[in-house]
């Protein structure tokens, strides 16, 4: 017997529900299902992009990178600082080899 089209789509609403309820009632999950509605945001945007649908697609895709970049904060700011750092010592360095 041949599965319908639609069955994988209810299933992917089904588990999607299943992971808004967890994220809902248990604050565990809550971040985790933050990130995951992020990236499966991304993932869509890419989708429609890709099947000719390039404006609600490219929509869903900023959409998307931006919750995703407001849920990781957290790990971009001090990565950024890292960053500055290291280019600082090195632009310091390169100062000092020049005299």
């Amino acid at each position: 017997m041949r599965a319908s089209r639609s069955g994988g789509f209810a299933a992917l609403m089904i588990v999607l529900g299943v992971l808004i309820l967890l994220g809902k009632f248990t604050p565990l999950f809550s971040g985790l299902i933050g990130i995951a509605m992020a990236l499966i945001m991304i993932a869509l945007g890419y989708y429609g992009i890709r099947n000719g649908k390039a404006l609600i697609g490219w929509i869903v895709l900023i959409i998307g990178v931006l919750s995703l970049m407001s849920k990781l904060v957290w790990v971009i700011v001090p990565l950024l600082a890292i960053g500055l750092i290291i280019y600082g010592f090195s632009v310091l360095k390169d100062n000092c080899r020049q005299y």
